[in-house]
């Protein structure tokens, strides 16, 4: 009888070990294959090559007035209105972008996103926008901007913080420069040189 017991304990201990095995194996593999969380990955595995430094120069339509706005007020603050600085304002933005100043120039793109007047002491704007291109091999490719716009200041710089498409992993920054301004509508025109790493 003592036999027996020792028997039957010695096959349940060794079934338990021959379980423990398989269970431990399976569960490496699976850890393996299900990458958790996070992983380093190599840039090539993207198809990522080297990384460089595109200079993209465009005119930006920012158009107020007229039926055809392109860019809107969507809401205001209480004390908008009495601002001098138009605190509170945002504005929403489908506008065009050109290789010339002139707006019957070449589309290459569209600046969509909004702007909001930030400061109560001058005149400087929240731009949350992509730069969507349209043309040549950047067609369908964005970049994003999230920066202050102190449109009073003769040269602004505002960061890229990422983009799409041929512009995935992009980083830098844009100059922003009043072209004209007319003072009895708004519409302003404003040239953008940016300067952007991506791969």
């Amino acid at each position: 009888m003592a036999k027996t017991k020792t028997k039957t304990k010695t096959k349940t201990l060794t079934f338990l070990l021959i379980l423990f095995t398989i269970f431990s194996i399976s569960t490496l593999t699976t850890a393996k294959k299900n990458h958790g969380f996070s992983r380093i990955l190599s840039p090539a595995k993207l198809g990522l090559k080297r990384e460089k430094l595109s200079h993209l120069h465009f005119y930006f339509h920012d158009i107020v007035s007229g039926k055809n706005a392109t860019a809107v007020r969507v809401a205001e603050a209480p004390m908008t209105k009495t601002s001098l600085t138009g605190f509170g304002a945002v504005v929403m933005i489908d506008d065009p972008l050109t290789v010339k100043p002139q707006l019957s120039s070449k589309p290459v793109g569209r600046a969509q996103g909004i702007y909001a007047s930030a400061s109560q002491t001058d005149v400087g704007f929240l731009m949350a926008l992509n730069f969507a291109f349209t043309e040549g091999k950047y067609n369908g490719s964005t970049l994003s901007v999230l920066g202050r716009n102190t449109v009073l200041s003769d040269v602004r710089e505002m960061p890229i913080v990422g983009g799409s498409g041929l512009f995935r992993f992009a980083r830098g920054y844009a100059h922003a420069h009043t072209h004209t301004i007319d003072l009895k509508t708004s519409d302003a025109v404003v040239e953008y040189n940016v300067y952007v790493f991506h791969y």
